[in-house]
C-alpha cells in the first residue's frame, strides 16, 4: 500500500493500539526517562492519540529487544489478541534474518502464520518491511536476504489486506544520522521519521515530511571514518559477537515496557 493511499483507512477509528516486536519497536536507540526507550511506536501512538478526546486513546507496547520471531509469536501475539485492540503493529523476523544460515523464505512462512492468526482477532494489522542495509556496515552483506524477506512481507500484506510500513523505500533513514552509535538501531531522529511514515500509512496528516532532506554534513576524511570504525568495533561489535557466541540476548531479563492497554 502506498503511503499516500489514505482513503482506505479511517485513522480516527483507531482508539486502541498494541505494538508487537523486538528492539526496533521497543525503541532502542531513542532514550527516554528512567532507562526506558521511546521509539517510533510510542511516537506513532502520540500521533494517533491526538485524533481522540483526552485519555480516550489506549496504547500497549509488548516489544522486547533481541527477540526472535518464534519468541514474539509465542509471548506477544497471544497477549495482543487478548487485549483486542483496533490496531496492531507487527514487526518481527529481523533478528532471525541476521543470524548465520537463516532462510528468509522459512522466516516468512512463520511470519505469515502469525499474521493470519492476528487477523482472526484484530481487523487492522500494520506490518513492517526491512530496511535497505546497503549503507549499514555490519549488515551490508545481508542486503539480499533482507530484500527477499521484504518482498515476502509485502506479498503477505497483500494477501491479508494489511497496511505496510515500508522502511526499504524510506530514503531518509539511509543517512547515518538516522542511526544510533551501535549502527544497528535507529537514533531518536530515525525513530521520529519512521513514526511519521507510519502515520502517513495510516491516513494521518503528519506534522513533518519523514523524507525531508537532512542538512549537509561537513566533509570527512578517510582517517576520521577509520577512527570511527575502530571505536565502533571496540564498543559495539565485539560485545555483540560475544553475546552471540555465549547464546545470550540483549532481551534476557527484560520485560515489556507497556504490557497493558492504558491511556497515554
Amino acid at each position: 500500500m502506498d503511503h499516500d493511499s489514505t482513503s482506505l483507512i479511517r485513522s480516527d477509528a483507531f482508539g486502541s493500539y498494541v505494538a508487537v516486536g523486538d528492539s526496533f519497536t521497543e525503541g532502542v536507540g531513542d532514550p527516554g526517562p528512567d532507562d526506558t526507550f521511546v521509539g517510533w511506536a510510542d511516537r506513532l501512538a502520540v500521533l494517533l492519540a491526538d485524533r481522540h478526546p483526552e485519555h480516550s486513546f489506549r496504547y500497549a507496547n509488548l516489544a522486547v529487544r533481541g527477540k526472535l520471531l518464534d519468541q514474539i509469536v509465542e509471548d506477544q501475539v497471544p497477549r495482543a489478541k487478548e487485549l483486542a485492540p483496533e490496531l496492531v503493529s507487527f514487526c518481527a523476523g529481523g533478528n532471525d534474518i541476521i543470524r548465520p544460515g537463516s532462510d528468509p523464505d522459512d522466516v516468512a512462512e512463520r511470519f505469515e502464520r502469525a499474521v493470519a492468526d492476528l487477523k482472526n482477532s484484530v481487523e487492522n494489522v500494520l506490518v513492517t518491511t526491512g530496511f535497505d542495509t546497503r549503507g549499514v556496515p555490519v549488515l551490508r552483506h545481508l542486503r539480499g536476504k533482507v530484500a527477499t524477506y521484504t518482498a515476502h512481507v509485502r506479498a503477505i500484506a497483500d494477501r491479508y489486506d494489511c497496511p505496510v510500513l515500508d522502511l526499504w523505500s524510506l530514503k531518509s533513514v539511509q543517512d547515518r544520522r538516522a542511526w544510533d552509535g551501535d549502527r544497528l538501531h535507529l537514533s531518536a531522529e530515525g525513530h521520529t521519521r519512521v513514526a511519521l511514515r507510519a502515520g502517513q500509512v495510516l491516513g494521518l496528516r503528519v506534522p513533518a515530511d519523514p523524507d525531508q532532506p537532512w542538512p549537509p554534513l561537513p566533509p570527512r576524511g578517510a582517517l576520521e571514518d577509520r577512527r570511527d570504525d575502530i571505536q565502533w568495533a571496540r564498543e559495539y561489535l565485539v560485545p555483540w559477537i560475544g553475546r552471540r557466541l555465549r547464546g545470550e540476548s540483549s532481551g534476557d531479563h527484560v520485560s515489556a515496557k507497556r504490557p497493558h492497554l492504558t491511556p497515554l
